[in-house]
């Protein structure tokens, strides 16, 4: 339910500011404004606008297809609905968290996008079940693997920079996935392990 409603609220407010720029301007990661206007919420708006509708469709398609399931576990292991909105809401938050602090006295930077949060949605699922098959344009490999490659790529791309994609982003909320999962059910990480030792290709 609730990652039905992040969807459509995500793509209403993306559609909106992509056609006004001022919605967009209030709305995206500007350090500037944080720290001269105390405008605290552009921490969690950010992840409602995107550059682009090709940004929007893809982070709002990951979206649908592993934050139900992701949803449903945590409704199951904790019999709290609030759980799942907290944690995608957080991990916005947490993910963009080191990209604030990094460049948080640079006015020509901003940044704005779901991905840290659907990155720690991704490999939530990912930590429940490595070995269920993701298809990455049209390729189909194990989820353990594109997290391997995922990670390898972010890390790489984060050093070297310049498509304008903030992928350090990426591996926080990949990593605040992880362990919000792993703190909220400590036997996962049990489950991971036990599910690493028995391949399924």
């Amino acid at each position: 339910m609730f990652t039905l409603i992040f969807i459509a609220v995500t793509v209403v407010v993306s559609l909106l500011a992509l056609n006004n720029r001022r919605i967009a301007d209030r709305l995206i990661l500007w350090p500037p404004a944080i720290a001269r206007n105390h405008q605290y919420d552009r921490l969690l708006t950010h992840g409602f606008i995107h550059a682009d509708f090709m940004h929007l469709f893809f982070n709002m398609l990951t979206l649908f297809f592993f934050g139900r399931p992701i949803e449903g576990f945590m409704a199951e292991q904790t019999g709290a609905l609030w759980v799942f909105p907290l944690f995608y809401l957080s991990a916005l938050v947490v993910a963009i968290l080191p990209t604030y602090l990094k460049h948080q006295k640079d006015p020509n930077y901003f940044s704005l996008g779901a991905s840290g949060a659907v990155s720690a949605v991704l490999f939530a699922f990912i930590l429940l079940a490595p070995w269920s098959r993701i298809v990455v344009f049209v390729f189909p490999m194990p989820a353990i693997v594109f997290a391997i490659l995922y990670v390898a790529y972010s890390i790489w791309m984060d050093r070297r920079g310049g498509d304008r994609i903030n992928h350090s982003a990426h591996l926080s909320g990949a990593a605040y996935g992880i362990l919000f999962l792993m703190i909220m059910q400590p036997q996962v990480l049990q489950h991971f392990l036990s599910e690493l030792s028995r391949p399924r290709f």
